[in-house]
């Protein structure tokens, strides 16, 4: 299970849904096995199938989760990964908007620090990241300037964080 939601994970300011104990214990079963059945969940926690049923569907609707396939791209012919810093002069909201409509951005943060924003890029090659950097992002209005970082080698890649 991944969540990559932007809605969901707002950072502060934002309202978000309360989750008690037994539905991060739903999330922890289901993260560990996205389709373990309800009713090993409901065993595991204590609950019903339909109950489990129930608060997945819940955890679903608010944005708090999503259930999805997660796939090693090197294996699906994406080999070249990086995380672009980019400085913007003016209103964030546009270039973040226009990085968010992008397929090659996997995720788009804006953040405090020598950095506007941080972009994951996945791409098939190098000359696809050269063409989505510099075509398509360095063009945007008010990107003032980028800095790439080229992943090497993925050491560790996690999606355990929601239950800790």
């Amino acid at each position: 299970m991944a969540s990559r939601s932007t809605d969901s994970r707002t950072g502060g300011g934002g309202t978000s849904p309360t989750i008690d104990a037994v539905s991060l214990a739903i999330i922890e079963q289901l993260q560990e096995d996205g389709r373990r059945p309800y009713a090993a969940i409901g065993k595991a926690v204590g609950l019903s199938e339909a109950a489990v049923r129930q608060r997945v569907q819940k955890l679903l609707d608010q944005g708090v989760m999503q259930i999805v396939a997660v796939t090693d791209p090197l294996t699906v012919g994406l080999r070249r990964q990086a995380m672009v810093g980019i400085n913007v002069e003016g209103d964030l909201d546009p270039v973040a908007d226009a990085l968010t409509a992008m397929p090659e951005c996997e995720y788009v943060v804006m953040t405090a620090g020598s950095f506007d924003l941080m972009v994951e890029i996945v791409c098939e090659d190098d000359d696809h990241l050269l063409e989505v950097i510099n075509r398509r992002i360095r063009t945007l209005p008010g990107v003032r300037s980028t800095e790439s970082f080229v992943y090497l080698k993925l050491k560790k890649q996690t999606y355990m964080w929601g239950t800790r």
